[in-house]
C-alpha cells in the first residue's frame, strides 16, 4: 500500500524564508498549502515549484480570522489531511523608542506576529490530530529571544519572545497527541522583511557599543541565507527530529552570541 505524501502548510511563503522552506519541502515529496498577503508573490512560489509539485496557492491576511480559515479549509478540500505546519508570516513593523511608539504600531506587530501565529496553530492543530500527529514549526527571531541590541524593536521583540513561548507551552500540550512544537530564531537573513521595517529616531534608543568588525562570525559579517534557515525547518519537520519538540533552535552563524 503507497502512504499518502506528507502536506505542509506554510505562511509568509510568497518570498524569502517561507518561499526557501517551500522550494525544500516540495523537493522532499510534500504536498504544499502556500499562504501569503501578496498574491503575485505566492502564486510566483507556486509556479517556481517543479513541474510534478503538488501545491496550491491561497491569499490572505493572517491575522484575519477568516483568511485563516479559508487556508485551513482549502487543505482539507485539495488534500484532505494536514502533517506540518510553518508559521512563518510576520513583520518587523516600526521600530521606534517606547515613548515615540504609537499604540497602532504596537497593535500591528503583535497582530501579524503573534495573533497570526495563534490563529494559523489554532486552525491547524484540529488537522494535525485528525492526522494522528504531526509536525509545527514557528519562525521566531534571535531578537527578544537571545539578542536585544537593536534600538526600538520593542513590539517586534515581545512579539517574537511570545512565540517561543507559544512553542515551549504547545510543545507540552501536545506531544499526547505526536505532535511536535519547535521554533527557529533566525538572526540577520538575506530577506525582504525590511520592506516591512520603519526605523524612527534611533539614536534616542540606542546604547553605544564599539562591536569587533563583522557582526556574525561564521560569515564574515555576511548575513545568512533564506535557504539556511529553510534547510532547519526540513529537519525539524522531519522524522529524523522525532524526538525534538519544544526547542528554540539558532540559525544567526554565531551572531547572537557576540550581540
Amino acid at each position: 500500500m503507497t502512504m499518502a505524501l506528507p502536506v505542509a502548510m506554510i505562511t509568509g511563503a510568497g518570498s524569502g524564508i517561507g518561499q526557501a522552506t517551500a522550494e525544500l519541502l516540495a523537493a522532499a515529496g510534500y504536498r504544499l498549502v502556500l499562504f501569503d498577503r501578496d498574491e503575485k508573490a505566492v502564486s510566483d512560489t507556486c509556479r517556481a515549484l517543479p513541474a510534478d509539485a503538488q501545491a496550491i496557492a491561497v491569499t490572505g491576511d493572517v491575522s484575519c480570522e477568516e483568511d485563516v480559515r479559508t487556508m485551513v479549509r482549502q487543505v482539507t478540500e485539495h488534500f484532505g489531511r494536514l502533517d506540518a505546519v510553518v508559521a512563518n508570516a510576520g513583520i518587523n513593523g516600526v521600530w521606534a523608542p517606547i515613548e515615540d511608539l504609537k499604540p497602532s504600531e504596537w497593535d500591528e506587530a503583535i497582530r501579524i506576529n503573534l495573533r497570526g501565529t495563534y490563529l494559523t496553530l489554532h486552525n491547524a492543530v484540529p488537522l494535525l490530530k485528525s492526522a494522528g500527529g504531526g509536525a509545527i514549526v514557528i519562525v521566531s527571531s534571535i531578537n527578544g529571544v537571545r539578542t536585544f541590541t537593536n534600538p526600538g524593536a520593542t513590539a517586534y521583540s515581545a512579539s517574537k519572545a511570545a512565540q517561543v513561548a507559544m512553542a515551549k507551552q504547545l510543545a507540552l500540550e501536545l506531544g499526547k497527541y505526536r505532535i511536535r512544537v519547535n521554533a527557529v530564531c533566525p538572526g540577520a537573513i538575506d530577506t525582504n522583511i525590511v520592506a516591512s521595517s520603519e526605523i524612527r529616531n534611533r539614536e534616542a534608543a540606542e546604547v553605544p557599543v564599539i562591536w569587533p568588525q563583522g557582526s556574525i562570525p561564521l560569515t564574515d559579517g555576511e548575513p545568512g541565507r533564506a535557504t539556511d534557515v529553510a534547510k532547519v525547518i526540513r529537519f525539524l519537520l522531519s522524522t529524523d527530529a522525532s524526538h525534538i519538540t519544544g526547542s528554540p533552535v539558532f540559525v544567526d552563524g554565531g551572531q547572537g552570541l557576540l550581540r
